[in-house]
């Protein structure tokens, strides 16, 4: 099994019949000696085929989008929506996590000095988490320090945001303005950092 940067629902390994779990699959190493000449032609046809699949998914997240709402329950089951945090500050960094996915929790320490360096010059953070179990889920909200809003629909990769801004591995996220425009996308490390203080005009 491959281990990669990011989480994702789909891969390589699909296309080998891999038995590694489809939420951590990323890609599959299969010897080319293996392959036969049809083998690597369906393998390159897979792979290209994915890639278009993302590029098309990546599109419904686009910088200069206006931003999709989502409604979800919050950790205690009461109803939260997006829209009632955009437009109230200056950014909205939604971030696209799961308790289970291990590169989200390596993210997570930009996010949590993201949100306590800029919280008071006008960004809010909405985590919309892709989980299925709510007590995991609750628990790496505490565990990893995460201080601002949570949503979930508990559905796994079923979960509401895949479809409607094409998340299709995670840690993912948008940043959005008060005017509800999409400004940028799937930020990690310093960039996110760097990224959000020039939107708001800090050092």
């Amino acid at each position: 099994m491959a281990i990669a940067c990011a989480c994702t629902t789909n891969g390589l390994a699909q296309t080998v019949q891999s038995t590694t779990p489809r939420s951590v699959r990323s890609t599959a190493i299969v010897p080319h000696s293996t392959l036969t000449a049809a083998d690597s032609a369906l393998l390159r046809q897979r792979q290209l085929q994915m890639q278009q699949r993302i590029q098309q998914m990546q599109q419904k997240r686009r910088p200069g989008l206006t931003y999709t709402d989502l409604t979800m329950n919050d950790p205690d089951g009461k109803t939260m929506k997006l829209s009632q945090f955009v437009g109230k500050s200056k950014l909205v960094l939604v971030d696209f996590w799961a308790s289970w996915c291990g590169p989200c929790r390596a993210e997570m320490p930009y996010v949590v000095r993201a949100y306590e360096k800029y919280k008071g010059s006008g960004l809010q953070i909405v985590g919309v988490s892709f989980d299925k179990n709510a007590e995991a889920w609750t628990a790496a909200i505490k565990q990893l320090g995460m201080a601002w809003p949570q949503m979930s629909d508990l559905k796994g990769w079923e979960c509401a945001a895949h479809e409607v801004y094409g998340v299709s591995s995670i840690p993912s996220n948008i940043l959005v303005d008060a005017k509800g425009t999409i400004v940028a996308t799937d930020l990690r490390g310093e960039q996110l950092l760097q990224t959000i203080a020039n939107l708001l005009g800090n050092e």
